[in-house]
């Protein structure tokens, strides 16, 4: 459009010149190159399943990432898993190194925070990974460009609770939700997804003829891992605040679960219940008696957690459609022995 052309054009009525319509123009191209600068993310603990699946749905969407890893084997693991290219950047950087991870997230809009353990050890403490790293990630990101944190955490997670890991996990949460910048956490169960820790558990029961299981009337909300990057990405880009509650689609009995599992497999199998208390004796002996147990009473109370909760205001929020069925997860993820 020439200026002859804008003379005498009005806009809430005042008369548009030459340089009005020059500094619009101005404006409409430099949001328009805005437009076309590719998303920059920020994610720590990138190196899960969780992580990798991040990473790859936002390479594949021309995203900007910086990885986040806190050791050298980690960073190989990374970079084995994608090859090289330079949309991805990742750094090993421990989370207590607040500069160092402030320098990381420069430039960046979103972070995402995937740090967290589901059984504590001398080395690796609830403390230290969650609310320490929380803290870290809320200083470190003060005063940047980031404008939004999403943190993934435990169904049932409150500061109050009795379990030392879903107690952990709540007062991390309420750590990012004091921090300047907004911050919107998604507390899921059980995650599916292929060759993940879930799936072959549940492809090893759905292999066997019989099992024996802890309190096989559990209740079980699995929820497919894709399902659960779509609402990371939605709360980012929505810039949600709060926290959200997110499932599958379907509540039912452990037992019932692994019975599901095997029908994908076209087999039957016979799930006996054992008593919860023998559990956490077993697990306490082993605190007792060991320095490094494979299994704490925190551990089995998370996973003894009674999952059975209404996903339509978390749906309606994250404005996502539809969940990936039960039946559709258990078909992408069970495999035969």
């Amino acid at each position: 459009m020439s200026e002859e052309q804008t003379e005498g054009v009005e806009s809430d009525g005042v008369a548009a010149g030459p340089a009005d319509a020059k500094e619009s123009c101005t404006k409409e191209q430099s949001e328009a190159e805005e437009e076309k600068q590719p998303e920059q993310w920020f994610i720590t603990g990138a190196n899960g399943n969780l992580g990798q699946r991040l990473i790859r749905k936002l390479l594949s969407e021309g995203a900007m990432i910086t990885a986040v890893v806190r050791s050298g084997r980690a960073e190989r693991e990374l970079t084995r898993v994608f090859s090289s290219t330079r949309q991805l950047r990742i750094e090993v950087i421990d989370y207590a190194e607040t500069m160092l991870l402030s320098q990381a997230a420069y430039g960046a809009q979103y972070a995402v925070h995937l740090v967290g353990i589901l059984k504590s050890s001398k080395h690796a403490t609830y403390a230290t990974a969650h609310e320490a790293s929380c803290t870290s990630l809320s200083r470190a990101l003060k005063d940047t460009s980031v404008e939004h944190i999403t943190y993934l955490s435990i169904l049932g997670a409150k500061p109050d609770s009795n379990n030392a890991c879903l107690a952990s996990k709540g007062r991390a949460e309420r750590i990012l939700f004091r921090c300047p910048t907004p911050a919107c956490t998604l507390r899921v169960p059980m995650v599916i997804g292929e060759r993940d820790y879930a799936s072959k558990m549940l492809s090893q029961r759905a292999n066997l003829k019989s099992s024996v299981t802890f309190r096989a009337s559990s209740l079980e909300q699995p929820i497919y891992a894709d399902d659960v990057i779509d609402a990371i990405c939605s709360a980012a880009r929505l810039g949600l605040d709060g926290g959200l509650d997110l499932a599958g689609p379907e509540s039912l009995t452990r037992a019932e679960l692994y019975r599901r599992a095997a029908a994908v497999l076209d087999r039957t199998t016979r799930v006996r219940s054992i008593p919860m208390f023998l559990g956490y004796t077993m697990a306490w002996l082993l605190e007792l008696f060991m320095s490094e147990p494979p299994v704490t009473r925190a551990m089995l109370g998370v996973l003894d957690h009674d999952d059975q909760i209404d996903v339509t205001k978390a749906m309606g929020l994250l404005e996502l459609e539809k969940l990936t069925e039960l039946d559709v997860m258990l078909r992408k993820t069970i495999v035969k022995n």
